[in-house]
């Protein structure tokens, strides 16, 4: 092979990496800068997760109940759900799944790290392969900013505030918890009215 095919090899190589990378990263929803506020509004404060979180109870299934648009979801139009497992190494396991227009179900497996201590509230998720697993750009930030006493209805999203997430154990929402944590999420400055609510055809309509 001549050097000029070598090379040439090589460029192709390195850039389809690139590319994978940075899909990979969109997909596991990496954060984006805050919008700046508007002319003549106070900026809106950091974004916080919540104090502590109590990551073997939030294990389990969680139907999403609405969320911002994104790309990486835009075959998804119904049955939105993520079941969570904890690993042995104690990394959590992610497995995320959708109905497709015509009825098939897609899954897209994944894992998550917590940052900071064992209470963090704060965790980063990743799509890419484990091999992939070093580089820092691969991993999206998810932080939980809000969660009732009964680990029963969360809201995700991330420093940025270009994603929110808003999940239930069960595929429907009382219309007045709704509506108070709507409440609550805009007062840390994310614009509920993007929002788009998510059909979970099983349980009938959602909460309005």
């Amino acid at each position: 092979m001549s050097i000029v095919n070598t090379v040439r090899k090589s460029v192709i190589v390195t850039a389809a990496l690139l590319l994978v990378v940075a899909t990979v990263r969109a997909q596991g929803g990496a954060s984006a800068p805050a919008a700046p506020a508007a002319k003549g509004a106070a900026p809106a404060a950091p974004l916080a997760a919540i104090a502590s979180l109590d990551v073997p109870r939030y294990m389990g299934r969680w139907y999403e109940i609405a969320k911002f648009p994104n790309w990486f979801q835009r075959k998804c139009v119904a049955d939105t759900s993520a079941t969570y497992s904890l690993r042995p190494d104690g990394t959590v396991r992610v497995l995320n799944q959708c109905a497709l227009e015509g009825g098939a179900m897609q899954q897209a497996e994944g894992a998550a790290r917590q940052v900071g201590g064992a209470s963090s509230a704060r965790l980063q998720v990743r799509f890419a392969p484990q091999w992939l697993s070093a580089l820092p750009f691969v991993w999206g930030n998810y932080w939980v900013v809000d969660l009732d006493d009964r680990y029963q209805l969360a809201a995700v999203s991330e420093p940025g505030r270009e994603y929110l997430w808003i999940l239930s154990r069960t595929p429907t929402v009382d219309a007045a918890r709704y509506e108070a944590l709507l409440a609550r999420l805009s007062a840390m400055g994310l614009d509920v009215r993007k929002l788009e609510q998510t059909p979970q055809r099983a349980a009938g309509s959602q909460a309005q």
